[in-house]
């Protein structure tokens, strides 16, 4: 992996619990770790489901190892937001590859 592919600006986020104004528990997001990473493969999904014919943008990125990251976290990449679908491991913790679909 050679650092000038990593072109790209990626915010990895992690859902946090924090109080409102009147004390109550509320799920939010917030930034855990910005990286740098490449845009692999920028694809559409489509699909027939439940919800009818859908089609989703795709996305894998290749960023340098990152230790905690997990299906439960997203990334924000232009102003858009990512849900984690899968990670791979490149080499002995050399590099991740991270697919994620667009959510929202």
């Amino acid at each position: 992996m050679r650092a000038g592919n990593l072109d790209r600006v990626i915010e990895i986020q992690r859902r946090t619990t924090g109080l409102n104004l009147y004390g109550t528990p509320v799920e939010t997001w917030t930034t855990f770790a910005t990286m740098r990473a490449q845009l692999l493969k920028n694809a559409t999904d489509d699909r027939e489901g439940a919800r009818g014919h859908t089609t989703d943008a795709v996305l894998t990125f290749r960023m340098y190892y990152f230790a905690s990251l997990s299906l439960d976290d997203r990334l924000l990449y232009q102003g858009q937001q990512y849900e984690i679908t899968g990670i791979t491991e490149i080499g002995r913790r050399v590099g991740v590859d991270i697919a994620c679909g667009r959510t929202g």
